[in-house]
């Protein structure tokens, strides 16, 4: 009987093939070897330690791998698992380096014969219950922000991923670490998850973003009623200490989530032991008393905001002026810092109303009425000395890498879609997304190179890891062939090279 219209069928082969549909994903295992990945996660997750079956380093790094392939629920392990020829590397690659005393230990975790190369969907279930802790859930009010406090299995997490921060500093040190903190909206159909200020059910994580490396450096999982603000200055000491060796200067980048005169304060006095004073530009509130402060700006003092177009400096229609501007939370220390206020104002183009709409919809923004023109009004604060444009276009580009990260966490990884009902699972599905996502974000900087940086998940899966090959095995090696002139075949081996000569981590 015909399958369909066309002349070709589909068969089962009667035998292992070694074929594989990830015929770059064994690279992220280079690099993983390389950066002590799985050793730092056997190290700092102790959910299987002295468990049989498997470790955390192998159900830890099948999920990763999964985000890595495209994965984004834990039933799609099954679709790892079929792809055999990826799953005889894996298999290899576990063992490579063992003394015979490890191997043995290893196989003595298997009551039988292990036949599965990753965990199933059941044991990978089991496994996220670890994180969740049921005695926090008591301490929920309704109708206030709370925070989960994570148990110790949870935690690991964040040293695994300052382990990571540590090795792109060693390939690529970098002394300033320019810090951009922001909160995502993840959406969500579980029934216990809460609603956002958008008025959807969703998560509403914390990334801290290290600009200069391309990665996150911390993130806090929270429920979706929890303000962005919401205990800011807590998690930028976490995220300040996650930050490694050779990192001496600090600067902050935040949107009016961080306009918080604890933050400002304990950056500008320089309350950091280790860090000092820290540099920050902040979006403020546009409160009335600072629109009434940019009011009092006299025309003269407002300059115009030029981009940058094929090298060329053009003219736009945003102008910034410095204000001068106290506010009433803190006007009454003599002692406390001062700030600088810079206001960013752009003209806004007559609307005229739609027929049998008299009533026009709220706009999004601020807007102030200046000379008989009306503007849409932004404000900075911040403790720099930079020009005023300078610092505006340098704000801005927090809203651009940073933000297409958290993109990319929800679109391209599986911080899009979660396990459990249960915030401490999900916390823990979060937090194996992150460390996919740094993986990958060291992968393109440090082997790919500098044309790869830019490129998305779907570039990066189409030209280097979901690509057709069949694993031989020959002289106890196993060999992966492309097709013939295959023209990803030169980057998979070059990329392969530059991770044989990073710089290792220290033992120890």
């Amino acid at each position: 009987m015909a399958q369909g219209l066309l002349p070709f069928k589909y068969e089962e082969e009667k035998q292992a093939t070694g074929m594989t549909a990830l015929a770059g994903l064994p690279v992220y295992l280079d690099l993983d070897r390389k950066m002590g990945l799985s050793t730092s996660i056997q190290k700092h997750l102790t959910v299987r330690e002295g468990s049989q079956g498997w470790t955390d380093s192998q159900i830890v790094m099948a999920l990763l791998l999964l985000n890595l392939a495209g994965g984004d629920c834990v039933e799609d392990i099954k679709v790892l698992e079929a792809d055999d020829g990826f799953c005889e590397i894996l298999k290899k690659a576990e063992l490579h380096g063992l003394k015979r005393t490890e191997r043995r230990a290893r196989l003595r975790r298997w009551r039988k014969e292990r036949k599965r190369a990753v965990p199933s969907p059941s044991a990978i279930f089991r496994y996220l219950e670890a994180f969740h802790d049921a005695e926090q859930e008591k301490a929920r009010e309704k109708g206030t922000a709370f925070i989960p406090e994570p148990n110790e299995y949870l935690r690991g997490f964040g040293l695994i991923n300052a382990d990571m921060a540590g090795f792109a500093n060693l390939q690529s040190a970098q002394e300033t670490a320019t810090l951009d903190m922001d909160a995502t909206l993840s959406a969500t159909n579980k029934a216990a998850a809460l609603y956002c200020y958008d008025g959807y059910k969703s998560y509403q994580p914390l990334n801290t973003w290290w600009a200069e490396q391309g990665i996150i450096l911390h993130t806090e999982f929270r429920d979706g009623n929890v303000p962005a603000g919401y205990e800011q200055l807590r998690v930028l000491k976490e995220a300040l200490g996650c930050l490694p060796e050779g990192v001496t200067t600090v600067r902050l980048r935040s949107d009016t989530a961080g306009y918080q005169h604890a933050l400002l304060s304990y950056c500008a006095r320089g309350e950091n032991k280790r860090f000092g004073r820290i540099a920050f530009a902040i979006g403020c509130d546009v409160t009335q008393e600072f629109k009434k402060a940019v009011a009092e700006v006299e025309a003269t003092d407002w300059h115009p905001l030029y981009k940058s177009v094929n090298g060329k400096k053009e003219k736009t229609d945003t102008e910034w002026a410095e204000v001068c501007f106290v506010p009433n939370a803190i006007g009454h220390s003599k002692k406390g810092p001062a700030y600088r206020y810079v206001a960013k104002r752009e003209a806004l183009a007559e609307q005229l109303g739609m027929p049998g709409m008299e009533l026009q919809p709220a706009l999004p923004f601020q807007t102030l009425a200046m000379a008989g023109k009306r503007y849409k009004l932004f404000g900075i604060v911040t403790n720099m000395d930079w020009d005023g444009e300078q610092l505006i276009h340098w704000h801005h580009e927090r809203c651009g890498k940073s933000e297409e990260a958290h993109a990319v966490m929800k679109e391209d990884l599986a911080g899009g879609k979660f396990p459990s009902g249960d915030f401490g699972k999900n916390a823990a599905w979060w937090w194996i997304m992150v460390l996919a996502h740094n993986l990958n974000a060291i992968m393109k900087r440090q082997a790919l190179g500098e044309t790869w940086i830019s490129k998305r998940m779907k570039a990066i899966r189409f030209s280097f890891i979901k690509l057709p090959g069949r694993v031989v095995e020959r002289s106890r090696s196993l060999i992966i062939r492309l097709t013939k002139n295959h023209p990803s075949l030169d980057v998979l081996i070059a990329a392969r090279g530059r991770i044989a000569l990073m710089v290792p981590v220290p033992s120890g």
